[in-house]
């Protein structure tokens, strides 16, 4: 998600507020489940497999757009 930054940078952002870290988790929970869904390890209707793909991108979206203007902030 973060491809091109350091395991250190990112550590930093995730660990800046309580929203971060939380929406952060979410996404690499939603991530492991996902996965396990597509491999058939976890049983679940298409609905709900939808419904988590669609919550992880957002939180995905959410994390890009925040961790962007904390970049964009700290260059100015």
């Amino acid at each position: 998600m973060f491809e091109g930054h350091s395991q250190e940078e990112v550590e930093a952002f995730v660990n800046s507020s309580v929203e971060l870290r939380r929406l952060y988790h979410r996404h690499r929970e939603l991530d492991k489940q996902v996965l396990d869904a597509e491999l058939g390890v976890l049983p679940i209707d298409d609905q709900r497999l939808l419904q988590m793909k669609r919550e992880k991108l957002h939180a995905k979206d959410k994390l890009i757009r925040r961790f962007e203007q904390r970049q964009t902030q700290s260059q100015h």
